[in-house]
């Protein structure tokens, strides 16, 4: 019998083999005593030399020690679990530090081991795999969920400086998984909330296949196991009673190859229990009978080109689906995963679904990353191998560029749930490189992609030759062209519908960036103006002025970190401008620095009773994030107004009548500064308007005619469901004008109307 290049023969790989039969009979599970010894793991460790099993044996005896007297839920010795772990991590070949950090993830977080004691006992690079591998549980959070995403967010950034972090914590988690049958119920549902959310997308993220569908399967078990119960015994007998349909499928399909003289390998692969409920809900299936197709095939060949030539021999054999074939040899998936997929009609009306790849584009596809030291452990170069790992090494350094400008544990954790999405589509750039995106990319995602400055400087794209709306979703397939502009800058807006954590991270960072720079600029005013008030004019603040000394001691005072701080906490509302200001005086009296008699005078008489900073601010539209006019009131110029500093929302502007305003007003006064309008305005400002309309023919139209002829646009427009219905109808519009007397021109020209019989300014 012929061998494969792995050893294997075509019978030991033959469908059968895949098949799991019941009746068959299965090796006894070891003792207690002998999963917990170094035998358990010794045979898997063949492809290490004598040296490394000497050093990872020692690690089993640091553990073994460190863990003595420990138990699991299951009532075995703690150390059948590491054991467990370094097992499948020798399963992956993964190197003697990897299976060492296995053995001693524990340690630090149960056992009290420090990161030192681990350096000095074995090594550097095993500590930090120990050290990134370890939960956080010594630190103090304000939540739960704000400890495990900063336990996340460590996890990550040290897998992206090793991936062997992360594929030891995937086999942490799948050991886990496959033993929690000892857990409390809650628990055990909330681990396997956690897995399938996180961790089995990741191993999915870095192409381990085979990991990813026994996550997902445990996980679907624990969450809903009355469903998987079910569902598991209907396959069970589904195995049995579809066998003589199944043996038949594979001899028509062996004898089609031997027919075609090509060389192959048929494995027949049945679909996990998650994924057929998967599909039950996505067709609205209401019974598992109605589930034709739970059996699929792969084959294997030697070369890619032989990949192609089976599938021919394949779609001469049964019928192909229209729309169900994908190359994902040429275009590989972001993980490096490479195969041809198929569905055909087969016997009986069956769909079959086919996988055709190579022997080495099958190890990618079961290994992912991991098959990185299977083929080193071998010295060779595999192709495929080398495609999953430059593919995972580019995700990786965008976590660590997300990292640099997300500081919060959760909104990274955020960032990087939106990039595991696994479904992907494929786009390419004008000079033919290919683009992998999320399902639902936009061309702001694919602006990113390329580089962070094409992204911020992005304002329009062509989709195919044509213009496109930057919100516009990409298909596979597309050529995407970015058109930039120098002076051009992210839109808060692109966070409604960017799918990429990369652009999302980016345009976060942007707009946080100018939201401090304009909030500090807001805050020097406001301190500048307080000090007015007690006669003083601000000191410098240059970093090697003579007044450095001064403000970092007001800056402690205060409780900021720097002196920037200080301002951005002013202008944010976080610090009351008058009281730091009263203190910095106090700290220029003590270096015999005097008010001014003159400007104190002055000061003080600027400032109004009613204003409890002494601060007025001046808004003419050109202010940012840090001043906001209130949506409730929408005040425009010529209103009177003043400004709330709310705690860490910068300065929201009411007018004077908002019934919002005065409650807070009363419960807050001492936040309330005084706000006026400057001379001469930027832009203009939104107001709301109500109108009662006739119904007809073209009323919108009138409308919008009656408002451009008063000089100013319409922003929205809202209307009743019913509206149509009835004879009259009641329009809500936001109309940009200039100011108060502009806004009267426009209610003056809409009550001249035929159709408009009441218009007026919506009040709160």
């Amino acid at each position: 019998m012929p061998s494969d290049k792995f050893g294997l023969s075509m019978a030991q790989r033959s469908l059968t083999a895949w098949f799991t039969l019941p009746g068959l009979r299965q090796p006894a599970p070891p003792t207690a005593a002998e999963a917990a010894s170094f035998d358990a793991l010794l045979p898997k460790l063949g492809y290490l030399n004598k040296a490394e099993v000497k050093r990872v044996r020692e690690a089993y005896k640091f553990a073994d020690e460190a863990h003595l007297g420990q138990k699991r839920a299951t009532g075995e010795p703690y150390i059948t679990h590491p054991i467990a772990v370094a097992g499948i991590c020798a399963e992956w070949r993964l190197d003697a530090q990897a299976l060492m950090a296995a053995l001693m993830h524990d340690v630090v977080e149960d056992c009290g081991v420090s990161k030192a004691e681990l350096i000095e006992k074995f090594d550097a690079t095993t500590a930090d795999l120990v050290d990134g591998l370890t939960k956080l549980d010594k630190l103090q959070f304000s939540t739960k969920e704000e400890s495990q995403a900063e336990s996340f967010r460590k996890m990550l950034l040290a897998m992206a400086r090793d991936l062997r972090v992360i594929l030891v914590k995937l086999a942490d988690r799948l050991h886990n998984m496959r033993t929690m049958g000892a857990m409390a119920p809650h628990k055990a549902r909330r681990i396997a909330r956690e897995t399938f959310d996180i961790y089995a997308p990741i191993a999915h993220r870095l192409g381990l296949n085979q990991t990813f569908r026994e996550l997902e399967d445990l996980s679907f078990q624990y969450f809903h196991p009355w469903r998987y119960a079910a569902l598991s015994k209907a396959v069970s007998k589904a195995r049995g009673n579809r066998r003589d349909l199944v043996s038949r499928i594979e001899a028509e399909i062996r004898a089609a190859f031997a027919k075609a003289s090509l060389r192959v390998e048929v494995q027949g692969r049945e679909k996990t229990v998650y994924s057929i409920y998967k599909k039950m809900r996505e067709k609205g299936l209401m019974s598992f009978a109605q589930v034709s197709d739970i059996f699929g095939f792969r084959i294997l060949t030697e070369e890619p080109l032989q990949c192609y030539t089976a599938l021919g021999v394949l779609h001469q054999l049964y019928r192909p689906q229209a729309g169900r074939f994908k190359d994902y040899i040429a275009t590989p998936k972001d993980n490096g995963y490479q195969s041809l997929h198929t569905t055909l009609m087969g016997p009986l009306a069956t769909p079959l679904e086919f996988q055709l790849r190579t022997e080495g584009m099958h190890q990618i596809a079961e290994q992912g990353v991991a098959a990185h030291w299977i083929y080193k452990s071998r010295g060779s170069k595999q192709a495929s191998a080398l495609i999953a790992q430059q593919a995972n090494a580019r995700w990786l350094q965008s976590l660590i560029d997300i990292q640099d400008e997300t500081r919060d544990a959760n909104e990274f954790l955020e960032h990087v749930k939106i990039d595991l999405f696994p479904d992907a589509i494929y786009v390419f750039t004008p000079k033919s490189k290919i683009m992998a995106l999320p399902k639902g990319a936009t061309p702001v995602d694919f602006a990113y992609a390329i580089h962070s400055d094409v992204g911020d400087h992005c304002v329009a794209a062509q989709v195919n030759g044509e213009a496109v709306p930057l919100r516009a979703e990409l298909k596979s397939g597309d050529i995407v062209e970015i058109i930039t502009a120098p002076g051009a800058s992210p839109n808060p807006a692109w966070l409604s519908f960017v799918r990429t954590g990369r652009a999302r991270s980016k345009i976060r960072h942007y707009l946080k960036d100018l939201e401090q720079e304009e909030s500090r600029e807001l805050g020097e005013k406001m301190l500048a103006q307080a000090m007015r008030v007690e006669g003083l004019g601000l000191p410098s603040l240059e970093i090697d002025d003579a007044a450095a000394p001064l403000w970092h001691s007001l800056a402690t005072w205060a409780g900021s970190n720097t002196t920037e701080q200080l301002l951005v906490d002013i202008g944010a509302g976080r610090k009351i401008a008058t009281i730091i200001a009263k203190k910095l005086a106090r700290l220029l009296a003590e270096q015999g620095q005097k008010p001014d008699a003159l400007a104190l005078t002055l000061g003080r008489f600027a400032e109004a009773p009613a204003s409890q900073n002494g601060v007025t601010i001046t808004i003419d539209g050109s202010e940012g994030a840090s001043v906001q006019l209130a949506h409730c009131c929408r005040p425009i110029p010529g209103d009177e107004v003043r400004g709330y500093l709310g705690r860490g929302e910068g300065l929201v502007v009411h007018t004077c009548d908002c019934a919002v305003g005065k409650r807070l007003f009363q419960r807050d006064s001492e936040h309330w500064i005084r706000v006026e309008w400057a001379e001469e305005l930027t832009r203009s400002f939104e107001a709301g308007i109500t109108l009662l309309l006739k119904n007809g023919k073209g009323v919108l139209a009138q409308i919008a005619q009656a408002v451009a002829q008063a000089e100013a646009d319409i922003t929205h427009i809202a209307m009743g469901e019913e509206a149509a219905l009835r004879e009259t109808a009641e329009m809500n519009l936001l109309i940009a004008v200039r100011d108060r007397l502009h806004l009267a021109d426009v209610l003056r020209v809409l009550r001249r109307s035929p159709a408009v019989q009441r218009v007026s300014r919506v009040k709160p």
